[in-house]
């Protein structure tokens, strides 16, 4: 006869309890403990990407300057594209989507959303602990900020178009 052997399937959050209730990941980032990033001068792509994966790693992220990161490339080419991708709608009725984001803070959300699975349930949390600003909300002007040095500009502003200028152009008013 064979041995049976069970398994005991325990989630990684479940272990790291504090005695509070409140839960950590490892790393020392929660909720009151968040990593501030200011997108000022930063491709937004790239800049989407480390977030992304700080996101899936368990860490709340709170993204500040959302409107001073850049799309690389012509800016009339950027703007034509968006212009054409707005264009998009449902065939039966457009108010059943695909909604386009027009402010800065939403570009951005929209940016992280598309790198995570968001769907599946690591990817449904990860959105809950992402927070995306315009400017920098006072609770935040205090703290340290993350840089991320490679996803940093690294041509003349010119070669790039700036997120604020972006939606400004496709819609978006102060």
């Amino acid at each position: 006869m064979s041995e049976s052997t069970s398994v005991n399937y325990v989630k990684s959050s479940d272990n790291n309890n504090n005695k509070d209730g409140s839960s950590s990941n490892g790393n020392g980032s929660s909720k009151s403990n968040p990593i501030i990033v200011d997108a000022t001068g930063h491709i937004a792509g790239r800049l989407c990407s480390y977030v992304a994966k700080l996101l899936l790693n368990g860490n709340y992220v709170v993204i500040v300057n959302a409107e001073k990161a850049f799309i690389s490339g012509n800016r009339s080419s950027v703007i034509d594209e968006w212009h054409r991708f707005l264009e998009i709608s449902s065939v039966v009725h457009p108010k059943h989507g695909p909604f386009h984001p027009r402010r800065p803070d939403n570009i951005m959300r929209r940016m992280v959303r598309g790198m995570l699975p968001r769907k599946r349930p690591k990817g449904i949390s990860a959105m809950k602990r992402l927070r995306v600003y315009i400017g920098v909300p006072e609770e935040y002007a205090e703290m340290e900020f993350k840089v991320f040095d490679d996803a940093k500009i690294r041509k003349p502003e010119s070669f790039y178009i700036s997120i604020y200028d972006l939606a400004r152009s496709i819609g978006w008013s102060i």
